[in-house]
């Protein structure tokens, strides 16, 4: 057997690894990093921070006296204050027992409420801080559509006759007017009532004068993204290529295509493609179940092949300022924070499927996927993930960040801490919980279809 048959598969698996840990560190760093700056700017002493675990590679010690090290499992991170006894912030008595009073004020147990309140939440905060400073850069470096469209570059299309322009201004299509998006209006009833054919009648504004061109389908079924783990990225359909037909049965938009694909109960479809270039192939895909959060709330279950769609043409953009930019990545921050909930709350009442939930091998895929989409692609996926893991340390369980936050909640309360029993005891239930639920995510990443 030719070994190099291998190499496509060991070039796929490689990026995959690549881009797991590359995303997982990014977000680890950034996290610790918050625990390790306000714990400082607090009074509290790190001594160590670490980015992964291990064997150390890499160390050296700054002139506050904090060891930063690089260890061989990257896989995570933490910072070791004084005081603590582990990782994981547990007390080392013994040390405490022989620090000076000075001193005592300088560890994590020893801080403090508000500083120990601060130091715990800043991890979480910091990964939604990063969330939004990506989604803000990416949003400002795209630019938003310009109002009225305007047409920017053509996209390659197996379409002949069209006349349509780059810098056009479309003021209607098939007499259909086009919405108002500052009013609030949107495409979605244009669409519908543009006719089922390859070239459409556009009115548009070209160098002053208002004159009629033959265009594309607006939205023609034409792939602009794939999505991780879907029938038709592993089908190894491409951004650009063109769905000209279904079954043998040709397809004109994307609507038509979507109506098919969610019509079949899953049976196979046999699509025929157009790839730029003017190569035309055929594939057979079965659409797989989907559970998609729901503007209003909920979820609802659709049959998908994992294909996002497109205007026929790059629409000409305009800047997007800071402040708009920042509005709309905090919007998109507290969308994945409201989604992820909503998923966790309808898989614990049996509403969707527990298959929604992935684990190391689910993320992993996921990372590699968006990375062969393009560097944007990525690291749109790294701000997700990066408020995934954020709302994930929320959580109310000992050992993760929210559990510490709800000890002292306790404390601020009652006006002691929880008995050092009681603590082992919740840490033990804790770390219990939190394996459970990574080993029920593996078990989901293997056995789930």
């Amino acid at each position: 057997m030719d070994i190099l048959t291998f190499l496509p598969q060991f070039g796929n698996v490689f990026l995959t690894i690549l881009a797991f840990v590359v995303a997982l560190s990014v977000i680890v760093a950034v996290h610790e990093y918050g625990h390790y700056i306000v714990g400082r700017w607090s009074g509290i002493k790190a001594e160590v921070f670490s980015l992964g675990f291990g064997p150390v590679l890499f160390a050296r010690t700054d002139k506050h006296g904090t060891r930063w090290q690089l260890a061989a499992l990257p896989f995570g991170g933490f910072v070791k204050f004084l005081g603590d006894a582990d990782a994981a912030s547990g007390k080392d008595g013994a040390a405490m027992a022989a620090l000076p009073p000075e001193r005592l004020r300088q560890t994590m147990h020893g801080a403090p409420l508000w500083a120990r309140t601060a130091t715990v939440a800043a991890g979480p905060v910091f990964n939604f801080i990063l969330s939004i400073l990506i989604f803000s850069a990416v949003m400002m470096s795209g630019g938003k559509t310009a109002d009225p469209l305007t047409v920017g570059a053509l996209k390659p299309l197996p379409v002949e006759g069209i006349t349509l322009e780059p810098g056009d201004r479309v003021l209607s299509i098939e007499g259909q007017s086009l919405p108002d998006v500052a009013a609030g209006e949107v495409y979605d009833d244009l669409i519908d009532a543009l006719p089922r054919q390859a070239l459409l009648r556009y009115e548009v504004e070209r160098a002053g004068s208002r004159v009629t061109a033959a265009g594309p389908q607006l939205m023609p079924p034409l792939i602009s993204g794939l999505a991780p783990q879907s029938a038709a990225f592993d089908a190894d359909l491409q951004p650009g290529d063109v769905i000209t037909a279904i079954n043998g049965t040709p397809v004109m938009a994307f609507e038509e295509l979507k109506d098919v694909v969610e019509g079949s109960n899953g049976a196979p479809l046999a699509l025929t493609l157009w790839r730029a270039g003017g190569e035309t192939y055929e594939v057979n895909i079965t659409p797989r179940r989907v559970d998609e959060p729901q503007p209003e709330g909920g979820f609802r279950t659709e049959w998908r092949i994992g294909i996002a769609g497109g205007m026929a043409f790059e629409p000409a953009t305009e800047r997007l300022g800071p402040v708009e930019a920042v509005g709309n990545a905090v919007g998109q921050t507290g969308e994945i924070i409201q989604s992820s909930l909503s998923g966790l709350y309808h898989m614990i009442t049996g509403a969707i499927s527990s298959c929604n939930m992935s684990g190391p091998i689910g993320i992993a895929q996921v990372s590699g996927a968006m990375a062969s989409q393009g560097p944007e692609s990525f690291v749109w996926f790294i701000a997700v993930l990066s408020t995934a893991v954020g709302l994930l340390n929320l959580f109310p369980v000992p050992v993760l960040d929210g559990g510490h936050l709800v000890f002292y909640a306790y404390e601020a309360v009652s006006g002691r801490p929880p008995s050092e029993r009681a603590l082992r005891v919740l840490m033990t239930i804790g770390l219990t919980l939190v394996l459970s639920l990574m080993l029920f995510a593996l078990f989901n990443d293997i056995f789930c279809p």
